[in-house]
């Protein structure tokens, strides 16, 4: 049976959270596969493994290291989350974006939000950042959805508001940003998919025709919670690897992903994508938060 996650597991959380740390984080970060080398240059770090927070899912997928780490980063409290929980582990959609809501409960009110994307846009290459202008949530269109079920109006509307689900604001900064430190940064549509399974052919056929550039197992419902609960969200996709067309050769920046798409290489080579782009995505984001602010 799954368990129900509503504001009292959300108290919980936090007020356990709150015996290991005495600070007070404005910007979540929720890190994508390879990406968690982030949360190691955060200064002055109370680290919290998942699976000692009440109500946390510990993860399974490599390149995700479990814990939630709270510190100074460039003048900025922030809130990590080091790696993420997926729906295809056999989590429900409560389970995976439950870590968002203990950290919108911690004060947090911007999420910047990073994965590892399979590049569906022919213009894109491996190593690319995309900057996530809208999204396309597959499986809660199926049915899939976080906000499923009886609505708590305390933790955020019935029918929450999804016309701007990444704040322009935050895309202007982030923009101006990358401009200032010559790193190129793609602008586009992610779409998520259940996984574990990698999309067929026809599959990544339809995902372009219905306007995605990239496409992930993940992020999509912790955007919709993120935004059920007031927070601004910020969205970086890396492009791990480019998803062929049907027929075109796998090249050997071209490996299979963990979110999808066809190829001859392995998750490893995935995270190796990652590592190559997160001196990059490290420079992104730390002058984001310089930008954003003292908080």
């Amino acid at each position: 049976m799954i368990e129900t996650l509503g504001k009292h597991e959300i108290s919980q959380a936090m007020q356990y959270v709150l015996t290991q740390t005495k600070k007070k984080p404005r910007v979540g970060l929720i890190l994508g596969s390879g990406l968690g080398e982030l949360a190691d240059s955060v200064e002055n770090a109370d680290r919290i493994p998942y699976r000692s927070i009440p109500h946390f899912r510990g993860t399974s997928v490599q390149g995700h290291q479990g814990q939630l780490v709270v510190g100074r980063l460039e003048g900025q409290t922030v809130a990590v989350l080091q790696g993420r929980v997926h729906f295809y582990e056999g989590y429900s959609m409560p389970e995976v974006t439950f870590p968002v809501r203990v950290l919108g409960a911690l004060g947090c009110k911007i999420l910047i939000v990073t994965n590892a994307a399979g590049g569906l846009n022919r213009g894109y290459e491996a190593g690319d950042l995309m900057l996530i202008a809208d999204h396309i949530y597959l499986p809660g269109m199926a049915g899939h959805h976080p906000l499923r079920g009886p609505n708590d109006v305390s933790l955020g509307p019935r029918f929450p508001d999804m016309a701007q689900p990444y704040d322009r604001e935050l895309r202007q900064v982030a923009l101006a940003v990358a401009a200032k430190l010559g790193i190129p940064l793609r602008l586009g549509v992610y779409v998520m998919v259940a996984g574990p399974s990698y999309e067929t052919p026809a599959e990544v056929a339809f995902l372009r025709l219905i306007g995605a550039d990239a496409v992930g197992m993940s992020t999509a419902p912790e955007v919709v919670v993120a935004r059920h609960a007031d927070l601004r969200v910020l969205g970086i996709s890396c492009i791990s690897n480019m998803i062929p067309s049907p027929g075109e050769p796998a090249g050997p920046m071209v490996p299979k992903p963990p979110h999808g798409g066809h190829g001859e290489l392995g998750h490893e080579e995935v995270l190796a994508t990652a590592a190559q782009a997160t001196p990059r995505l490290l420079a992104l984001i730390r002058g984001i938060l310089q930008a954003l602010g003292q908080s």
